[in-house]
């Protein structure tokens, strides 16, 4: 089963959540693919081209889940473009928003985004429901 981690991946903090959460997955059992680990940054326009092909065509490419972070005063331009993607795929996803309360951040999340997915608070959540979403999928074999 392949997940595909999306979030804000411009400084290394944003990359470093990113990554600890491919390390639960990975822990879990999950394939993973995490954009700046796979693909690499948008160093300059000429980038572009590249970065969609590689996030999209690769990234996408026989996801089942997709795990999101939320956090910040606003979700990233790109994280919400694959949230919504996804959505219209049919790929479940699960947000995690760890920085305040999901009903005290309506005002920074689109109310769209709250209620296309699971959103979780803490890491320790993410566990519960990568792992319940696992087990949802071996029985539907």
């Amino acid at each position: 089963m392949k997940v595909y981690i999306a979030g804000k991946i411009r400084t290394e903090s944003e990359q470093e959540q990113l990554e600890e959460i491919e390390r639960l997955c990975t822990s879990l059992g999950f394939e993973t693919f995490l954009p700046h680990r796979d693909v690499g940054l948008a160093e300059s326009i000429n980038d572009i081209q590249r970065i969609f092909e590689g996030d999209i065509g690769q990234g996408f490419n026989e996801v089942d889940l997709v795990v999101a972070v939320l956090d910040g005063l606003h979700v990233g331009a790109g994280t919400a473009w694959e949230l919504g993607y996804a959505y219209a795929k049919g790929i479940p996803a699960i947000g995690i928003k760890t920085d305040e309360p999901v009903l005290e951040a309506l005002e920074y999340l689109s109310a769209i985004l709250i209620a296309s997915m699971k959103i979780v608070s803490s890491v320790e959540e993410l566990r519960v429901e990568l792992i319940g979403f696992k087990e949802q999928a071996k029985e539907g074999l």
